[in-house]
């Protein structure tokens, strides 16, 4: 099936897509809410984290069900295959790109879907509020060693 849309009208929708979702909007309020300090989106880090805490060494991606290609709920649109396929292989290959990097640096990273967070919201919240404070920990004990 043919796109309904000519290749301007999908190029503007296209460029209106937010980097930000309101998921995103959401979880971060709720994070800032509890106490948490933190930075959204940060460009110069690599694979831009939706959510990063230098100091910490902590970094934590909400992954979109279809852009990440989500094993239960991603879905391969039905038009334009070769695009799609190629688009989405890419940004698997990104994340893992991305996941190496971090682990290489020592930092610690959190990759959660986004259906977790519709699934349940607070507990989902209290998985990344629990990798914070445990990974919090870990420096702090190795900062007050070299101190």
């Amino acid at each position: 099936m043919a796109d309904r849309l000519t290749k301007e009208q999908r190029s503007r929708n296209m460029k209106a897509v937010k980097a930000q979702s309101s998921l995103e909007n959401k979880i971060t309020k709720e994070l800032w809410k509890r106490g948490f300090r933190f930075r959204k989106n940060v460009k110069n880090l690599f694979g831009k984290p939706d959510i990063s805490l230098k100091r910490y060494k902590i970094v934590i991606f909400i992954d979109s069900c279809f852009w990440h290609c989500c094993p239960i709920h991603g879905t391969m649109p039905k038009s334009n295959i070769d695009f799609w396929e190629k688009k989405l292989g890419r940004n698997i290959e990104r994340d893992l790109e991305v996941n190496n990097y971090y682990i290489e640096k020592g930092w610690n990273i959190l990759r959660l879907w986004e259906h977790e967070f519709k699934e349940d919201f607070d507990g989902t919240i209290q998985t990344i509020v629990d990798f914070i404070l445990q990974n919090k920990g870990k420096i702090d004990q190795i900062l007050k060693r070299t101190t």
